[in-house]
């Protein structure tokens, strides 16, 4: 049986943890592509196909990076860009897979489609709207959005929903839920991490308020208050979300769907991302009363009213956007599409 490979962006958590959660689903062998860190090349549960690093330290020596119409990402002169689009034709000529999944590049997809290999693209939220994505979209068997249905962008073209795919959070399963673990604040990999003086004036102000801190923080606080502990990248942090009372953080794919999975209080801080993608999620999750939004970390004052504000929240709102069957479902519709790409020839 030829295999599906799945090529996930290094981009923060949520593509890795998306990716693995499907491949262990899937009928079909699956062969991940990425640049993948060897602690989690260790821990994947198929084969990897490890690539070289494209990005670029220095922009000034590779041209405008999104210079070419049709393309995000295109540095001139970069010798990893190059070794790394070879290695996936290479992969591709050698494995003749039946299918790749695009979890995100253009670039990957339209390469694919270069090397005759059909192939579903992953579609964020966000507005997409851009000659890039449009066209990674037409060439696509069609599009995976990784998110319920109410989450959608307003104003997505109709072609583009029609060719979609609302798979669902693709999220692994949460551990049981429960209470009294306090506010529990995430900063994920995707971004710059949490500002200590800030958090330590937030605990400050809510005194009767343990707060709990996982990711990175910089820079820490020589002195924070008593009521605030910094936990850092934690092996328990999901046993850690499944105890918290609220959980403060980003509008990423992963916490997200976490949050939702364990009917959790949110309030939801989007981070700067491209094509608007956290802001667009978390102005949906307001509206549907499903998380309190603020546009950036609030002032120290500010924060006893929002803590009230929050727990006010009817939790049953964002745990209606779970659903347990999307990892299941999901990865039918991928073996399904991998056996209708077989009718294209070998």
């Amino acid at each position: 049986m030829r295999p599906v490979g799945y090529y996930l962006h290094h981009q923060g958590i949520g593509h890795w943890q998306r990716a693995t959660a499907l491949a262990r689903r899937l009928r079909r062998p699956c062969v991940l592509l990425g640049t993948i860190p060897a602690d989690q090349r260790a821990r994947a549960p198929c084969p990897v196909l490890d690539l070289p690093d494209d990005a670029v330290r220095d922009p000034a020596r590779h041209g405008d990076l999104a210079g070419v119409p049709g393309l995000h990402y295109a540095p001139l002169g970069h010798e990893g860009t190059r070794r790394r689009a070879a290695a996936i034709a290479g992969w591709i000529a050698a494995r003749r897979p039946a299918l790749l999944v695009v979890d995100v590049s253009v670039e990957v997809a339209l390469l694919s489609r270069l090397c005759a290999t059909p192939f579903l693209y992953v579609r964020l939220n966000g507005r997409r709207e851009d000659p890039p994505h449009l066209a990674a979209f037409r060439a696509a068997e069609a599009l995976i959005a990784p998110f319920p249905a109410p989450l959608e962008s307003s104003g997505t073209p109709a072609w583009v929903l029609r060719k979609s795919v609302h798979t669902g959070f693709l999220a692994v399963p949460a551990p049981p839920a429960t209470e009294g673990g306090g506010i529990v604040v995430v900063f994920g990999r995707g971004g710059g991490g949490g500002d200590g003086a800030a958090l330590a004036a937030a605990a400050r102000a809510t005194p009767d308020h343990a707060w709990r801190v996982l990711g990175p923080v910089v820079p820490a606080d020589a002195a924070p208050p008593v009521n605030l502990a910094l936990l850092g990248w934690r092996a328990d942090a999901q046993a850690i979300l499944a105890g918290a009372d609220l959980v403060i953080g980003g509008a990423g794919d992963g916490l997200v769907a976490e949050v939702a999975a364990l009917g959790k209080r949110f309030l939801c801080l989007p981070e700067p991302r491209p094509f608007g993608e956290q802001a667009e999620k978390a102005a949906r999750l307001a509206g549907l009363g499903a998380a309190v939004v603020r546009p950036a970390w609030p002032a120290a004052a500010a924060w006893p009213a929002l803590l009230r504000e929050a727990a006010a929240l009817d939790p049953g709102r964002i745990a209606a956007l779970h659903d347990p069957d999307a990892l299941d479902r999901a990865a039918v519709f991928i073996d399904a599409a991998a056996d209708r790409a077989e009718a294209y020839g070998p």
